[in-house]
């Protein structure tokens, strides 16, 4: 059936549920999450998406995301979603959040920050490399790499906001 999300509206009320395909290529706004992962350093994980996933196979970027399920908060997806692409636990802080325009269509960008201490395990089918890069490393990189459009514009707003 596919990955379901919540459709939501400019005040990021829940309208309906509908497949994430669907809002996708229908341009409705759903909810999806970012999360920005620190080390005790303060250096940041940064993520080679697979060549396998269906979007920016092969992109860097200075967080992971995810959709938000249905029924549950940016916070708890935000878990899940270090829990599933990292095999970490850690607490999660929600910072912002902020409508995305997305170079795939709208959606609400819910912006969190975790401080990781766990070994991180990343799954292949998601991550194709990771490391973690001091700020002026990640800028050096970021100049090179091919970067996920959103996860680079979220980090610039999370680094202008947080920072």
């Amino acid at each position: 059936m596919g990955e379901q999300v919540e459709h939501v509206d400019v005040h990021d009320r829940v309208m309906r549920i509908v497949r994430r395909d669907d809002a996708v290529r229908e341009g409705w706004l759903h909810r999806v999450v970012g999360v920005v992962c620190r080390d005790a350093d303060g250096r940041v994980l940064v993520n080679r998406r697979s060549m396998d996933v269906p979007w920016f196979a092969g992109g860097y970027a200075p967080l992971i995301a995810g959709a938000v399920w249905p029924g549950e908060s940016y916070e708890q997806a935000a878990g899940r979603e270090l829990r599933e692409e990292l095999g970490v636990h850690a607490e999660v802080r929600h910072l912002f959040k902020f409508i995305c325009p997305g170079a795939i269509g709208p959606y609400w960008f819910g912006i969190h920050e975790a401080v990781v201490t766990d070994v991180v395990v990343p799954d292949v089918h998601e991550i194709a490399w990771s490391g973690w890069l001091t700020l002026s490393e990640y800028r050096s990189a970021a100049a090179c790499w091919p970067l996920v459009p959103d996860a680079g514009e979220a980090f610039e707003q999370y680094l202008r906001r947080c920072q």
